[in-house]
């Protein structure tokens, strides 16, 4: 990979980078357009990373289906599938992490400890192997992409952050690899999550700008459904993650719910009250 990437180089290509866990669907593929359209030579690496999965997490079940992405990146003409073994990524005794403070634990990291601090620390190594220009991410890991922001920022990489918009299913439920654990009745139950974010969108349409009433709005949706177990609900500040009392100035409104066993995430971008919101999906 180092001698790829050097090799390229030294042509002056500019290198976009999308790192994946793999099970790819359209989402992933969007990121790799937005990737081609903006640089000269895309590397997507796929790794399932065990940091940042919780003891009782899905890291064993993650669905793991290498020959058909590597068919779908192919057709997406990407110039490189990085494919590390878990002993380069993480050799015998290593024991450095990279974790950014008060971001990390706030949303998906509150409700799964550590978690950013994996995602953090895998993201961190393979920017320092891939050395792209830009790397490329989805919005529906709002957090992640906060979290990610500020540690570019705060280590001093040289690297563009572009966060891409949702690409949703036509009843509006975000893709994701989670997805393909849902049986066909929790797939039709998991649009309660977009059902939500879409009546806070209704009423901040309609001049509704504190956080609180848009909040309950939200989490009623939730709750008309009892197989539908609420994580969290909650209106932010896009970068600091923090609570906001009013969407004046613009917030992230995001969920997480689980469905049956599997945790689900979504949000939307608000700009401001009786303004559209800034669409997330394709």
């Amino acid at each position: 990979m180092t001698a790829f990437i050097a090799e390229a180089r030294r042509a002056g290509k500019r290198i976009g980078f999308v790192p994946t866990m793999g099970a790819l669907h359209e989402g992933h593929l969007s990121l790799v357009r937005a990737a081609r359209g903006r640089t000269d030579l895309v590397v997507v690496s796929i790794f399932v990373n065990p940091t940042q999965f919780g003891p009782n997490e899905d890291f064993a079940k993650y669905p793991r289906t290498l020959e058909r992405d590597c068919a779908m990146l192919s057709a997406e003409k990407a110039d490189c599938v990085f494919l590390p073994a878990l002993e380069e990524m993480y050799p015998a005794g290593a024991a450095s992490w990279v974790t950014v403070e008060g971001l990390s634990e706030r949303l998906d990291g509150r409700s799964r400890p550590g978690h950013f601090r994996g995602v953090t620390t895998v993201v961190s190594k393979l920017f320092n192997i891939v050395e792209p220009d830009s790397a490329f991410f989805g919005q529906k890991d709002a957090a992640q992409a906060a979290v990610i922001r500020k540690m570019v920022r705060d280590l001093n990489f040289d690297i563009e952050i572009v966060v891409c918009p949702i690409v949703r299913e036509q009843d509006g439920l975000a893709m994701s690899s989670r997805n393909a654990y849902l049986s066909p009745t929790q797939r039709k139950r998991a649009a309660a999550l977009y059902r939500s974010l879409m009546r806070v969108q209704t009423l901040a349409d309609q001049g509704e700008a504190a956080s609180a009433p848009l909040i309950s709005a939200g989490k009623q949706i939730i709750a008309e459904d009892p197989e539908v177990r609420l994580d969290y609900f909650e209106i932010v500040n896009p970068d600091t993650l923090e609570p906001v009392p009013d969407i004046s100035r613009g917030a992230l409104v995001a969920v997480a719910a689980y469905v049956g066993s599997t945790r689900l995430i979504d949000n939307i971008v608000l700009v401001g009250p009786g303004s559209a919101i800034r669409r997330t999906e394709t």
